[in-house]
């Protein structure tokens, strides 16, 4: 049944214009920031942290907007299975794509560096629509059919998805073949996982993955992100490239994996609210920290 609904729900989005899906993701959002209230306060906690400037109801702002365009997001990516891929290439505009071709055209592939900013999904859904291969690693969602729907809307387009086990070979494969790897490195890692590295000020433990697998394929690092436009529509912004790390050396991929999140947070912090500030991104902390006050 809820496969079902779930379908129906896809195709009804897909017949709407964008301005009344954009309400209606809105009209969610409110729901789950005001009414279920997911993570509010840890969302509220967070963002004081990060910008001390800002006054309460500055930050209560952010985080109402957050959670509108958390809305949006999910309503725009229910309805992507019963796109056109015309529709889709008129909503996205992409700056940079010539650094990405140039990057390919070293024959060593491409790791895309990307984090929860903007409609990230729509971004990874869509890539090869301009005829790139490309391969994500991504947790299951929470819920089956939500994560099969979802990986339906990914393998639509030709996306290559792979859980995190054991998703290093086929990514050196895929990179070895002059393909692209998507990266997200703005989750909270356990710290059998993660190095630590500063995010606004205070240690995060990140996965240093993505450091390594560039290290080992010699590919480079391209940061690319999606931001959502005034008007409905979407900036893909690919930056400059980073060169691979020289060695395996832990604090060489410690030094830059702390480049990597440095990138991400720069980019939050000019887009606070297109930024999961509900996820608890801080969790795990140093020893250290974690035996002091609370």
């Amino acid at each position: 049944m809820m496969r079902f609904l779930l379908k129906r729900f896809s195709m009804l989005l897909s017949r709407l214009p964008l301005k009344t899906v954009t309400r209606i993701g809105r009209a969610l959002g409110w729901v789950y920031g005001h009414v279920v209230r997911y993570h509010r306060g840890d969302a509220l906690r967070a963002l004081q942290r990060s910008f001390p400037e800002k006054s309460p109801s500055e930050v209560r702002a952010i985080a109402d907007r957050m959670y509108a365009h958390l809305g949006i997001n999910i309503v725009e990516t229910v309805r992507l299975p019963y796109l056109s891929n015309d529709s889709l290439r008129s909503q996205m505009v992409v700056e940079g794509e010539e650094i990405v071709k140039k990057a390919l055209g070293r024959g060593k592939g491409a790791i895309i560096l990307g984090g929860h900013v903007g409609n990230w999904e729509m971004m990874v859904s869509v890539t090869p629509l301009w005829g790139y291969s490309l391969t994500v690693i991504a947790k299951e969602l929470k819920g089956a059919t939500v994560n099969d729907f979802w990986n339906t809307v990914r393998s639509r387009f030709g996306v290559n998805v792979l859980p995190p086990k054991n998703a290093f070979r086929p990514c050196l494969k895929t990179l070895k073949n002059n393909g692209l790897v998507g990266f997200i490195l703005d989750q909270n890692m356990t710290r059998k996982e993660g190095v630590f590295v500063d995010f606004f000020g205070l240690p995060a433990s990140t996965s240093p993955g993505l450091a390594y697998m560039a290290a080992r394929s010699g590919a480079p690092v391209l940061p690319a992100f999606t931001l959502r436009r005034e008007d409905g529509r979407h900036d893909i912004r690919v930056m400059e490239p980073i060169e691979p790390p020289t060695d395996h050396q832990p604090e060489t991929i410690r030094q830059f994996t702390q480049q990597y999140t440095k990138i991400i947070e720069d980019v939050v912090r000019q887009h606070p609210e297109q930024w999961i500030w509900c996820h608890r991104r801080w969790r795990t902390q140093p020893r250290a920290q974690q035996q002091g006050p609370a």
